[in-house]
């Protein structure tokens, strides 16, 4: 199949023009005249057959062939300067794209991201956070890492380590409880899972805890924390996940006592096999999760 011929200076210059709607600007941009730009932007509506400016006195105005236009170029643009980026001096990069729970990514992973860079500098990790519930095929995941069971369809699972929750609070409130039957004087602050304070108050030798008092319901444990250091109760989040807060003092763990309801896990479509820099990462976390947790994990 021949390809068209594409005039690329002509396509920058409507590109550039489009979005600043200036062919002066534009030129300022592409290191040429005014009239340089107006020139391959009248070849390129000339090629095509179609007006993709209005000339008027103060400015431009994008026709509607033009508008159609401009994101195509925008993308493919953006697309070669990444693809050219990654092929600097010689050498290729790759970019694996993580998606993780957001108390998991801010209280373990962050933490020790810069040394996986440090180690691989080609693999440019791109790392969004979720609440759980994620998409891998729609949002263009290499791997999502998630807190359950590890059972998710389509989906193979490798187990990281345990999150056991325990009470964590300021230390002023901390001071008024002496045993678990107090917290019940206190707001018990509580994610979407109905069960975490049932659970802790079983392990804690309170099978029958009186029901609970309904307040907020938070869908993330960075929230839940956030609303327990400002005092506004307590939560029942993982001290693996808030170990800087516990080592400043900002927040405690009154009590030992902990409840697991299950773990955090690495995963990946069965459908998409492992490209190189996934092995990469992969073999790193778990090195990682050894390292902190031993066989423990």
């Amino acid at each position: 199949m021949t390809r068209p011929y594409l005039p690329l200076n002509a396509l920058r210059a409507f590109e550039a023009s489009a979005r600043l709607r200036s062919f002066t600007r534009a030129g300022d941009e592409l290191n040429v005249t005014q009239a340089a730009v107006s020139h391959q932007v009248k070849l390129l509506e000339q090629r095509l057959g179609v007006v993709l400016f209005k000339r008027l006195p103060r400015g431009l105005m994008i026709t509607a062939e033009g508008e159609a236009l401009l994101p195509v170029l925008g993308d493919a643009f953006d697309r070669m300067a990444e693809m050219l980026g990654r092929l600097e001096g010689g050498q290729v990069r790759e970019i694996m794209m993580v998606g993780a729970v957001g108390t998991f990514a801010v209280g373990w992973l962050l933490p020790r991201l810069a040394e996986f860079q440090a180690r691989h500098p080609l693999i440019d990790v791109r790392l969004s956070t979720h609440n759980n519930r994620v998409d891998m095929a729609a949002e263009g995941l290499d791997f999502a890492i998630r807190f359950g069971d590890g059972a998710w369809y389509g989906c193979e699972a490798e187990p990281l380590f345990e999150a056991p929750l325990s009470p964590l609070c300021t230390p002023r409130v901390a001071a008024t409880l002496s045993a678990p039957n107090d917290l019940m004087q206190h707001t018990l602050l509580r994610s979407y899972r109905e069960n975490e304070w049932p659970s802790w108050f079983a392990a804690a030798g309170i099978p029958r805890p009186p029901p609970l008092v309904k307040g907020i319901t938070f869908d993330s444990s960075l929230a839940m924390m956030e609303a327990a250091t400002q005092g506004a109760g307590v939560a029942l989040a993982p001290p693996r996940m808030f170990e800087r807060q516990l080592a400043a003092g900002s927040i405690v763990q009154p009590f030992a006592t902990t409840t697991s309801l299950g773990r955090y896990w690495l995963t990946r479509q069965i459908s998409r096999a492992p490209s190189a820099a996934m092995t990469t990462f992969r073999d790193w976390l778990q090195d990682a999760v050894h390292q902190a947790y031993g066989e423990a994990a």
